[in-house]
């Protein structure tokens, strides 16, 4: 089989899952980039598993040793949960009463309040002007205070 750009070949379209092609970029012999017929997607050559013709497989190159602690390129990173996730970073003020939340009031650290959707929270901190950090069951939020109330017309 003769390779060359605008040839049709066997392909997997990860976009649409169909095998025919067309070659649109060959480096040397090894096609690089193809179009797939059906959803028109251009996409790196990836050999279809029941492709008739088979193409020999390029020369693997030999892996470069690495350095001692160096990661596997790609490799994920893993996000180390802190213990304190599940706990509030600061106590809650039991002298204080629990107060329903609303937009428009002011709140300081330490008081506990009640979310209609998330339940009873402890305000935590305060990342910017408006927001404030709640420490609920089911997870931290940032939620927003000392907004000032809508008008309604």
């Amino acid at each position: 089989m003769e390779l060359g750009v605008g040839k049709d070949i066997f392909a997997v379209c990860g976009k649409c899952g169909d095998t025919w092609h067309v070659i649109v970029a060959l480096e040397g012999a090894k096609v690089t980039k193809v179009q797939c017929k059906f959803c028109s997607g251009y996409h790196r050559f990836k050999r279809s598993p029941n492709d008739p013709s088979p193409m020999p497989a390029p020369p693997k190159k030999a892996a470069a040793p690495r350095a001692a602690g160096a990661k596997k390129p790609g490799a994920k990173k893993v996000a180390r949960r802190d213990p304190r996730e599940n706990e509030p970073l600061i106590e809650p003020d039991m002298a204080l009463p629990v107060r329903d939340y609303a937009m428009s009031e002011t709140y300081r650290s330490g008081e506990r309040i009640e979310h209609s959707k998330f339940g009873q929270g402890v305000v935590e901190s305060f990342p910017s002007p408006g927001k404030m950090n709640v420490f609920f069951e089911d997870g931290r939020r940032t939620l927003a205070f000392a907004r000032p109330a809508v008008a309604s017309l």
